[in-house]
């Protein structure tokens, strides 16, 4: 039976939408839900909430808000360690200091995936590594300054933009309505993102045509892992992103942008883990 099979989701679930990410994330469509004589999938979330037994709900812990808001500032302060460190190798001349920038770049993308509570990747991280230090070690350090740098306004962006999705997730009572208000939240921090990567090229002296896809890649790629995406596409865009041809760097963040837009319009991306 579907409630037996998926008791602890619906046990743990909030509401009737979380049920659905839920079971969307098991690959539950419209059509089993017909088969369960319902018309899409949030229709039947909303049945199995309905059955589910529920006892009282938890006291909530008083210092739960402020322990997020200083795990916010903490994990902001290591978003610009790689820029900080990168930045000042550059201008003291320091051997290797693009590279070094690109590496500080590629190793911000770990932490997400354990915020998240999923597995490390690591032939992801691996390629990141590779495309940004190889991407550096060609142009120079500004170009690794500049992904270094790109790191905390990533971050700011990406922690504004799950904010926003899950604000959403609460408030859409289907999953195509949530999917329909979560592409323009996408579209947005990928602006804020791309602004913000042109503005610290042009401060660490590196050529935006160069620096601003880059940044781009890496940041799709700290945001899909952040939120459990298959780690196929975002594999695959960074060693696109090895070839030493410069429309490479753009081909591989427009495809990664498709899927991220597919991947990230999923109300299951932005459940409770």
């Amino acid at each position: 039976m579907l409630l037996h099979r998926h008791r602890e989701l619906c046990e743990r679930a909030v509401d009737a939408l979380e049920i659905a990410a839920g079971l969307e994330a098991y690959g539950i469509t419209d059509r089993t839900a017909a088969r369960f004589r319902h018309r899409d999938v949030f229709s039947l979330a909303e049945e199995l909430y309905a059955r589910t037994p529920r006892g009282e709900e938890p006291a909530q812990e008083p210092a739960a808000a402020p322990a997020a808001a200083r795990a916010v500032v903490r994990r902001f302060g290591c978003a610009l360690l790689p820029g900080a460190l990168a930045f000042g190798a550059a201008a003291a001349g320091v051997p290797g200091a693009g590279v070094l920038g690109g590496l500080l770049a590629a190793a911000a993308l770990v932490w997400p995936s354990r915020a998240a509570g999923g597995r490390f990747p690591w032939a992801v991280h691996l390629l990141a590594a590779a495309a940004a230090g190889w991407a550096a070690h060609r142009h120079g350090p500004a170009l690794g300054a500049a992904l270094a740098l790109a790191v905390a306004p990533g971050y700011l962006a990406a922690a504004l933009y799950a904010a926003r999705a899950r604000r959403r997730l609460a408030a859409s009572r289907a999953l195509d309505e949530f999917a329909a208000g979560a592409r323009p939240l996408l579209a947005g921090a990928l602006l804020l993102s791309t602004a913000a990567a042109t503005g610290v090229a042009a401060l660490a002296g590196a050529a935006p045509e160069t620096a601003v896809p880059l940044a781009v890649l890496l940041f799709l790629a700290r945001l899909l892992l952040g939120h459990g995406a298959h780690r196929a596409p975002v594999a695959l865009a960074l060693a696109l992103a090895l070839v030493p041809v410069p429309a490479t760097a753009y081909a591989a963040a427009a495809g990664l942008l498709v899927h991220a837009f597919r991947a990230l319009s999923r109300a299951s991306a932005h459940a409770r883990p």
